[in-house]
């Protein structure tokens, strides 16, 4: 699969049909503040980590390419999209703890400003996205979070249009995540 067909979620809101967000409503029936999506994986935690923090698993199935150490602090990038169209957004990971939790600041698009790679990313000016790995079964229970839309100060409508871009997005990610890790655990590239 290109990398125009992988992401075409930042352009266009691709759907999977098997995952749906899990969202907590507020008094006034809207949240976008935070995403959460769970699914499980048939593989173990491991295994699991290692395609969500990896530079090289991740853009089998997430990005077109990755750059930075797996490590906390690393500082580095993602990069969206065929060359003529490609988007690079920074990264910093926050935590990384194999076979539990890896996390990383990022933004991306429809955000209005997207800070340079290299960037300081913070609370102020950044989105945290978080990896939780449960053992489950054989399995894993892979829930993906990416929270801090609210205190960004965007509009009621940016705010409703990430949402909902980024919602759709991570549904897509994590069906190729499934067939990914389905792929590598039977051997086949």
């Amino acid at each position: 699969m290109d990398g125009q067909d992988r992401n075409d979620w930042l352009h266009n809101g691709t759907t999977a049909a098997t995952m749906q967000p899990i969202v907590a409503k507020e008094e006034d029936g809207m949240e976008f503040g935070s995403i959460e999506q769970s699914v499980f994986v048939d593989a173990s935690p491991a295994v699991v980590y290692e395609v969500v923090s990896s530079p090289e698993h991740i853009a089998g199935w997430y990005v077109d390419e990755a750059e930075y150490e797996t490590v906390s602090g690393s500082r580095g990038h993602f990069a969206f999209g065929a060359p003529e169209r490609r988007v690079e957004v920074p990264i910093t990971v926050v935590e990384a703890v194999p076979g539990v939790k890896f996390s990383f600041r990022w933004m991306a698009p429809p955000a209005p400003e997207i800070p340079p790679v290299g960037a300081t990313l913070t609370p102020e000016n950044s989105l945290l996205v978080t990896f939780d790995l449960a053992p489950q079964g054989d399995g894993t229970l892979l829930t993906v979070t990416e929270a801090g839309m609210r205190e960004l100060g965007w509009d009621a409508a940016l705010l409703e249009n990430y949402y909902n871009d980024h919602s759709e997005g991570w549904i897509s990610l994590l069906g190729r995540l499934e067939k990914y890790v389905g792929q590598r655990t039977a051997g086949r590239p």
